[in-house]
């Protein structure tokens, strides 16, 4: 890796931190070559500090450390994205980002399905949403809804048509994420049990 620290004055290039497993923007730093060796060699974030004018490895006093899975550079040579595995909440508030942003799991559109759920569950504008009529009726409807949308996977998964397929998986997932909310669980409570699986 050839990071150029001759485009700026001061030889510093900006380093993101990216959490690993979340994808989530952590904080932003600065570092020179040294700082850059130094995390590299520990494989704990260390910064330049433009403020204190020295290196600084991030959580040396508080504990919070950054450690790190992998360092990319850009296209240019002159900006750092770290992937790190982050020891508690990273910004110096407590917060676990230094946009005041809690570093949870994001599904892309999933989690924003997932929220609509949750959303037609809990409306009170006198309503009734497919999704609301199914809470209504109970676990156990929601369940057997589950079970019809799988099966029904089962079949078309047996032919040819992929389209039928992808239409029954599509419902079959819906629905689960109907239950998992009618359980009181969500997907980051099933990214956790497959999380230990895998250690």
């Amino acid at each position: 890796m050839k990071i150029d620290f001759n485009k700026s004055a001061d030889g510093l290039v900006p380093a993101i931190i990216q959490d690993a497993q979340t994808k989530n923007v952590l904080m932003l730093g600065y570092m020179n070559q040294e700082a850059l060796d130094k995390t590299q060699e520990a494989k704990k974030v260390t910064f330049y500090s433009r403020s204190k004018k020295r290196l600084w490895t991030k959580g040396e006093e508080s504990g919070n450390f950054l450690n790190v899975v992998n360092i990319k550079n850009d296209c240019d040579n002159d900006t750092l994205l770290i992937a790190v595995n982050p020891e508690g909440p990273t910004c110096h508030t407590g917060s676990d980002t230094c946009w005041n942003e809690e570093n949870s799991s994001s599904f892309g559109f999933l989690s924003v399905l997932e929220n609509i759920i949750e959303q037609r569950r809990n409306s009170s504008d006198g309503s009734s949403s497919y999704v609301a009529s199914l809470f209504e009726k109970g676990i156990n409807k929601i369940a057997q809804k589950v079970g019809e949308e799988a099966i029904e996977t089962v079949i078309e998964a047996k032919d040819d048509n992929d389209e039928l397929f992808l239409y029954e998986s599509a419902d079959l997932l819906f629905h689960y994420m109907i239950l998992l909310q009618a359980k009181g669980f969500t997907l980051s409570d099933i990214e956790a049990e497959l999380k230990k699986r895998n250690n």
